[in-house]
């Protein structure tokens, strides 16, 4: 429920255009902005959950983006829609508050398992965001998608504070040490910065499909209507199954041959995106295949991150989430802009650009993993 903020309005964004009279790449920018205030979010409110108590925490961030979805849903204009869109973007990291706090409750041999298992269901609101932001927008307004969002978090905060157990602070320095000592977990954890560069580009792909394929189905030769366009994204909902899978290969050791498949799948999903303009098999191919590999891909970074420091587990999810976010924001936007200038092969060939350097990328593993050992 709190991840799916980031992306009730990706089906929108043809209507919305419409309503607040502005350009395509305009439009786009409200994605953009809002997975903007998710990078600020990971980088300044979730090393809190090292910090302060994280079931008070939760309970705060969840009443803010409750507000904030509110003047979301009220909005008049679209500067005041972006305004309260980057607030919620920023306060919705709860979701990544309660990964960590999952992975510190978790036993050590079990613990992608369950990182796995939380992950689908978070990936799985993620999905499912869209077909309900359409359902909802057809039959009662795009304003109603956001108040009623802003009923389920008010909701939440209360059913997460009943159900959650107190969980003591890890640390006890300064907030302005934690922060800087999370841009230090990127320099002394080589494996940190290169999962989240790849998660970049792989969310950067992820983002790229998502926020221009709407425009795709509403036009010609598919003409979609919101609803449609919300039940296409139901087949990328079939992608959150590899979650638990992706958990297991984690546990098992397989974590990099893996990660170099799902770049591999991601690239082939892009060209079969490609192929598929004016076909929406393959479309919905394209949709299943990326967002298995993409989930994969972030599962197996995290399970890898989570091994290096116990006692800093928010603070290297804070970081992780922030480098790829970072690539998530680029890719929706550089995506709108590419759709504008030449269309749907232009988000293509940039999409499947993405996962083909992530693997070139991961080529150079093993050699930079030998001249870190030498150096040690």
């Amino acid at each position: 429920m709190t991840v799916a903020n980031l992306y009730y309005a990706q089906p929108l964004l043809s209507s919305l255009r419409d309503v607040f009279h502005v350009s395509t790449a305009a439009a786009g920018g409200l994605i953009t902005l809002t997975q903007v205030g998710y990078v600020i979010g990971m980088l300044f409110l979730v090393p809190l959950g090292d910090r302060l108590e994280k079931r008070g925490l939760i309970t705060v961030l969840l009443g803010v983006t409750t507000l904030a979805l509110v003047a979301a849903g009220l909005a008049t204009s679209f500067p005041l829609l972006l305004a309260a869109s980057l607030v919620a973007g920023a306060t919705s990291v709860v979701a990544q508050i309660v990964v960590p706090f999952a992975a510190s409750l978790a036993p050590d041999h079990a613990r992608g398992r369950i990182v796995g298992r939380v992950m689908s269901g978070l990936l799985t609101g993620i999905l499912l965001s869209r077909t309900l932001s359409s359902l909802v927008s057809d039959a009662a307004g795009w304003r109603v998608v956001y108040l009623g969002s802003a009923v389920l978090m008010a909701v939440l905060a209360v059913a997460l504070r009943a159900a959650l157990p107190a969980h003591a602070p890890t640390t006890t320095i300064p907030y302005a040490h934690v922060l800087r000592s999370t841009l230090r977990l990127v320099r002394t954890h080589p494996a940190l910065l290169r999962r989240g560069l790849y998660q970049a580009a792989m969310f950067g792909a992820f983002s790229a499909f998502w926020t221009t394929v709407s425009y795709v189905l509403t036009g010609p030769p598919f003409h979609y209507s919101p609803v449609g366009v919300g039940l296409f994204a139901l087949v990328g909902a079939a992608g959150a199954v590899v979650a638990p899978v992706a958990g297991h290969w984690a546990d098992r050791g397989l974590t990099r041959p893996m990660t170099g498949v799902a770049f591999a799948v991601a690239a082939v999903a892009f060209a079969v995106a490609g192929l598929g303009g004016h076909h929406i098999v393959l479309l919905a191919l394209a949709a299943v295949l990326l967002d298995m590999a993409v989930q994969s891909t972030l599962i197996l970074g995290q399970h890898t991150i989570y091994q290096l420091d116990a006692d800093a587990r928010a603070r290297l999810n804070s970081a992780f989430i922030a480098i790829f976010f970072v690539g998530g924001a680029l890719g929706s936007q550089l995506a709108s802009l590419a759709y504008h200038a030449a269309g749907w092969p232009a988000v293509a060939a940039f999409g499947t650009a993405l996962p083909v350097l992530a693997l070139l990328y991961w080529t150079t593993e093993r050699a930079a993993g030998r001249r870190a050992a030498d150096a040690a």
